[in-house]
């Protein structure tokens, strides 16, 4: 195979990193495209050079020249396309989260099982520099056990309203949007330990803040300050297997001094900070240490990471890598995701199943 024929679903904003990413990488045919609208799949196509622009999903997936997709699609389609496309021979890379609830994922699982092609879940922060500098630490023992993570992804008014607000579309609200990418993180970094307990709450007090639109970056297409059916705000305490914990903070909307992101774990030897830049302690000589890395982006850089995901994804299906995101990771998470709110739901700790 010269080079990777490549077909993107769905086409909105977070597709535009995909498609940049792969027309920028030597080894990826830019085969086609699909969406439901179908004006803007041909826009796209004649922005990024893709060949054709597909009529259904099913065109698409029938398409000889593609051998993998990325499905940038509604939450509530990932795990029915990503089946799908396994089915039809393809390679998957699907945008996070995995699905809208664990459930949704068995049949996803069974298809990655009996198509023998590869799916990866698009946590794009793993492939950060500063997370994989942060990962090599780590993984070098450097910090010790891991035995404690906190991850708070917080805005003060970030709701972005549309199909993120329409919890039949989402399947939730910050946590399963912007929670999900911290949660992920920790947990990568804690070794994936098997969460066992889940201690939550959830709240949806402030929904779109109609009085304070203007001021929101976050805003979509079809943004509707008065619709909102998820949570704006939601918090969890998580044990593992191993005894290892993690505390969660996410908001779409909180009343706080100024937005917050962190990602920050802790262990027997060291701990260290991701966000809201890499920052490592650690012990040396009987004393402890700052390390500050020197790399060119101490913070996550959105155009750096989905690059390094897309090569990183492209040489996976030409056999020149291993997975880092495979489908088990997706499923445990989700698994997490749906501990949270089943536990806000019933007003106390539960254990998962």
């Amino acid at each position: 195979m010269s080079r990777l024929g490549v077909g993107v679903i769905g086409v909105g904003s977070i597709a535009e990193m995909h498609l940049g990413a792969y027309a920028a990488n030597p080894d990826v045919h830019l085969v086609g495209v699909f969406d439901v609208n179908h004006e803007r799949s041909a826009q796209k196509a004649e922005t990024f050079g893709v060949t054709r622009v597909h009529p259904t999903l099913d065109s698409l997936l029938a398409d000889p020249e593609i051998d993998a997709v990325s499905i940038c699609t509604w939450n509530d389609s990932h795990a029915e396309i990503a089946t799908a496309a396994l089915d039809a021979g393809k390679h998957v890379l699907v945008e996070k989260p995995l699905s809208r609830t664990a459930g949704e994922t068995e049949a996803l699982v069974e298809a990655v099982e009996r198509s023998g092609r590869h799916l990866e879940v698009g946590f794009v922060r793993r492939f950060g520099a500063n997370a994989k500098v942060l990962k090599s630490f780590v993984d070098s023992g450097l910090l010790g056990d891991v035995y404690h993570a906190r991850a708070t992804n917080i805005r003060r008014l970030g709701n972005p309203g549309g199909w993120f607000a329409d919890h039949k579309r989402s399947g939730g609200g910050p946590l399963i949007d912007i929670g999900v990418h911290v949660l992920d993180l920790c947990w990568y970094f804690m070794g994936t330990p098997r969460a066992v307990t889940v201690s939550a709450v959830t709240h949806a007090r402030l929904g779109n803040r109609a009085n304070v639109t203007s001021l929101s970056r976050y805003k979509v297409a079809d943004y509707d300050p008065t619709r909102s059916d998820v949570e704006d705000f939601a918090a969890a305490f998580i044990r593992f297997d191993n005894g290892a914990s993690l505390t969660l903070e996410t908001s779409y909307s909180l009343h706080a001094l100024e937005d917050r992101l962190e990602v920050a774990v802790f262990g027997e030897r060291g701990g260290a900070e991701l966000e809201p830049q890499l920052r490592i302690a650690t012990e040396m000589h009987d004393t402890v240490l700052n390390v500050g890395p020197q790399i060119d982006h101490l913070s996550f850089d959105f155009a750096e990471g989905f690059a390094n995901e897309i090569a990183h994804f492209v040489a996976l299906c030409l056999g020149e890598a291993e997975q880092v995101a495979p489908v088990s990771h997706g499923t445990e998470i989700m698994r997490m995701l749906d501990g949270i709110y089943e536990s806000a739901r019933a007003g106390h700790e539960i254990r998962l199943s």
